[in-house]
């Protein structure tokens, strides 16, 4: 998979017969890369601002898509639609010269429910009551990666430094629904590197096993017999019985269950009406847990419990995988030339506008009011012993190539995360700043794989004789599994047509604060 790459004035010699001009150092060419995507903030901030403006729900994200693979169409990347069944999955790979190593940027597109807000105002304000919105921050990680990838394409052909480029979307990652799917399906066979980047408070990475879990995420939808719920109960089979019998279940298990489990549900379907016994009724389960040994127990648990539940209501079950994470486990030596990058591009730094309003949003939930960061964190190392918490289906990804995550700070400490107070700052200076220095870490750590020759094969190195000794690769997902890719459609049914009127238009407003009227920092309601 790794490929041998020529550099400077011996591969020139090789390829052309002819000396030629020695190739600027890696060191000058990286801080090149950093100044085109400095120059290139003002498309940073138009992506952040438009996408933020879509607000689109998993599997939903149509507008978002249409936008940047239409962006990177028109940019020379050739897009490839419809990846794994999912209308909103797409692929965009650009190659320089012979094609050499193929380096994967990621991030995700998704909204969270309910999570409508206006961005830049310090007080609770959605833009339209129960729609959703970016109260996670997946509106601004695609910028980081375009505005990267432009100023490395503009690099590469011009040096002729052998490479690809592949973008790609995290679709549906509330619901960790696409990228098992991805990887099944061999969206990474051919890639030798991946650098995701999410959304965070602070400019930092890290490698090894992170805090948090893996998951399987699964639907049990209960089958009975209805009948009228005064007149003839007795011939009824209550499939909400059975959920509830379900729940009663697992909750009683949970005490019995390692302390490092995390496992939620909610009732997606509870019937229809009172007076009438539900013949069909679903309960949605998240199981959380350390290793793919423990996912893998914890899950069977929930489907005997649910097996049990349907033999006592004499009703039956059947279940549906929404989704799967595997534990995550990220590549040490990447992730050692990615901190190297970040320690020199450092924090932005923010005015006092910026700060007031942060520490504005933080007394706002009850946060710590520390504002913005100040000084960078550390290289993340791996937690131990370990520590429980969320998860992101990037971890299937790690377990298939190399792979990193570089957090960026477009967003506000001390907040709760998925949460309306999280898209505050999502489409205001704070989030383009963030992605600016985010943008910046990635152009440098992909020049770093692409003319270090020592770097991908250490990262392979870690990845098959180091990484494997925390576990292999145990996908839940089989051939037959699909993704679930109506979900979300009837909510956005219902709001797209509000939210459409206030997409972003980035030819007429400087700034979706300006097409807004929100004078930033706005700190406290005006007046009626």
């Amino acid at each position: 998979m790794f490929r041998t790459i020529l550099v400077g004035v011996a591969a020139a010699t090789v390829l052309t017969g002819q000396p030629a001009m020695a190739a600027p150092a890696p060191a000058k060419l990286k801080a090149e890369a950093a100044a085109k995507v400095e120059a290139q903030a003002k498309l940073a901030q138009q992506i952040v601002d438009t996408v933020f403006s879509f607000g689109e729900l998993g599997y939903q994200e149509f507008e978002t898509s249409r936008y940047l693979s239409d962006l990177l169409e028109k940019n020379g990347f050739t897009v490839t639609r419809g990846v794994s069944g999912m209308p909103t999955a797409w692929t965009a790979t650009w190659t320089s010269g012979t094609g050499g190593p193929v380096i994967a940027l990621g991030s995700d597109i998704d909204g969270i429910p309910k999570a409508s807000q206006m961005p830049g105002v310090a007080y609770r304000k959605p833009m339209i009551e129960g729609a959703p919105g970016h109260g996670e921050g997946h509106n601004s990680g695609q910028a980081v990666n375009i505005v990267a990838a432009l100023a490395l394409k503009e690099i590469m052909t011009r040096e002729k430094i052998p490479g690809t480029l592949m973008l790609w979307p995290g679709v549906a990652e509330e619901l960790v629904g696409a990228k098992a799917w991805f990887v099944r399906d061999g969206v990474f066979k051919n890639v030798d590197a991946t650098i995701f980047t999410h959304v965070g408070d602070n400019l930092q990475t890290g490698w090894g096993r992170p805090l948090g879990t893996g998951l399987v995420s699964v639907e049990y939808t209960f089958s009975g017999e209805s009948a009228h719920s005064a007149m003839a109960p007795w011939r009824g089979k209550s499939a909400l019985d059975a959920v509830e019998l379900m729940n009663m279940g697992w909750n009683m298990r949970r005490e019995h269950l390692r302390p490092l489990q995390r496992s939620h549900y909610v009732i997606s379907d509870g019937g229809d009406q009172p007076n009438v016994v539900p013949s069909k009724a679903s309960v949605w389960y998240f199981f959380r847990e350390i290793d793919f040994e423990n996912i893998a127990k914890n899950y069977a648990l929930g489907n005997k419990i649910a097996d049990a539940a349907a033999a006592m209501t004499d009703t039956t079950v059947s279940r549906r995988i929404v989704g799967t994470a595997a534990p995550r486990h990220f590549s040490r030596p990447i992730a050692l030339a990615m901190q190297a990058n970040i320690d020199k591009v450092g924090l932005p730094t923010w005015t006092p506008d910026e700060q007031t309003f942060a520490k504005a949003v933080q007394k706002l939930v009850g946060g710590d009011q520390d504002g913005l960061a100040l000084k960078l964190k550390p290289l993340g190392a791996p937690t131990d012993p370990p520590v429980s918490g969320g998860s992101d289906d990037i971890g299937d990804i790690s377990w298939t190539v190399p792979t990193v995550v570089l957090n960026y700070p477009s967003n506000i400490p001390n907040l709760p995360g998925h949460n309306w107070a999280n898209a505050m700052s999502m489409a205001t200076p704070i989030a383009h700043k963030g992605v600016v220095s985010g943008g910046k870490v990635v152009a440098m750590t992909v020049l770093d794989l692409l003319l270090d020759p020592k770097l991908l094969p250490a990262a392979r190195t870690y990845f098959t004789t180091e990484q494997v000794k925390e576990g292999r690769y145990d996908p839940i997902i089989g051939a037959g599994d699909k993704p679930v890719i109506e979900r979300n459609a009837d909510i956005m049914a219902t709001y797209r047509p509000l939210m459409k009127p206030l997409y972003y238009d980035a030819g007429k407003y400087p700034t979706y604060l300006d097409q807004l009227g929100v004078k930033f920092p706005e700190l406290t309601p005006p007046k009626p």
